[in-house]
């Protein structure tokens, strides 16, 4: 019996691409490199299978296939808004996804990112590479005290939870929370979270907001002027969750204005393009998204994604299927 065909859209850890190519008759993407729209159109009609990851665009333009070879997207990566789901059910598509293996590291990069905005960590290091910094002195770069703040969670999911964790049980930190969807009252309590009605509310209180919210058209530019002026001039913002989750220039007008102390984004509209304003803004710390950059990380989304390979081709509901 011949094997499936499955397309590997980005290179993936070598164990899960070694382990990938004993099952099926996979075609990996040596070069690394982006794939356009037009191939990746052509890759559902010629292969059994195609794995993209969060930076391939899969929108209603590439699903527009009649009678797809391809009948599952085991895409690699939990969010999914790079996947047109409606598009993709009409096609007669599946679409999986690598939820929970991610939560901790992208977590703990949240945790990072707050305390890298609150103590000027990128301005610091950017200092001392340039050869400017003359030594310590009593006022040289203040930064912002988080311990024993508010840490504000918009989207108590996985990742947001885990996040809250970290700041309770490390930084002392009081957790209020928004979510559009209900929350066990269990996995509130155990942080002694403390649930708000609106995103308004969480905005105004917090001293962190950490973003945790999917993409998608319904949270496109949630965070926007209005919502950034609600916010505490001392208050930080933090995004590992998607980057259309956020109005870029709002914030950088925000920053610049000193509406907000500071800000800390893995992610971007469009990335890996950025809005060219955000280079030039001292207070906030860009990262390349590292959200779920560890080896033994990486290698589990791998594994989910097989996991759910091996589900479709037995004829079975995929584990993480989300369409």
């Amino acid at each position: 019996m011949s094997k499936k065909k499955v397309l590997i859209t980005r290179r993936w850890p070598d164990v899960v691409e070694a382990k990938l190519k004993a099952l099926y008759d996979v075609t990996l993407n040596e070069t690394d490199m982006p794939m356009t729209g037009a191939a990746m159109r052509q890759a559902l009609m010629d292969y059994d299978a195609v794995c993209p990851t969060v930076s391939d665009k899969v929108d209603a333009a590439v699903l527009e296939v009649t009678e797809p070879r391809a009948k599952i997207l085991a895409s690699y990566g939990v969010g999914y808004s790079h996947i047109d789901t409606d598009a993709a059910k009409k096609a007669g598509i599946m679409v999986s996804n690598t939820p929970e293996v991610l939560s901790e590291c992208t977590a703990d990069l949240a945790i990072t990112l707050m305390l890298m905005a609150a103590r000027r960590a990128g301005e610091g290091e950017r200092e001392v590479r340039a050869h400017k910094w003359t030594g310590w002195r009593p006022t040289h770069m203040i930064g912002t005290k988080v311990s024993g703040g508010v840490f504000g969670v918009l989207g108590f999911g996985r990742i947001g939870r885990e996040a809250a964790k970290r700041a309770h049980f490390g930084f002392g930190m009081k957790i209020i929370y928004f979510d559009p969807f209900p929350v066990k009252p269990e996995l509130a309590a155990e942080l002694g979270a403390e649930k708000r009605d609106t995103i308004e509310d969480v905005l105004r209180e917090a001293d962190v907001v950490s973003l945790h919210m999917p993409g998608g058209k319904d949270n496109y530019h949630l965070i926007n002027d209005a919502r950034l002026a609600l916010m505490k001039p001392t208050a930080i913002l933090v995004n590992t969750a998607r980057g259309e989750v956020v109005d870029a220039k709002a914030l950088v007008r925000a920053l610049k204005a000193g509406t907000i102390v500071g800000a800390g984004l893995d992610v971007f509209e469009g990335e890996p393009n950025i809005d060219e304003d955000l280079y030039s803004v001292e207070n906030a710390v860009l990262l390349p998204h590292l959200g779920s950059a560890t080896a033994s990380t990486r290698e589990a989304m791998g594994w989910r994604v097989l996991n759910n390979l091996e589900a479709f081709f037995d004829g079975r509901t995929p584990p993480d299927r989300v369409a």
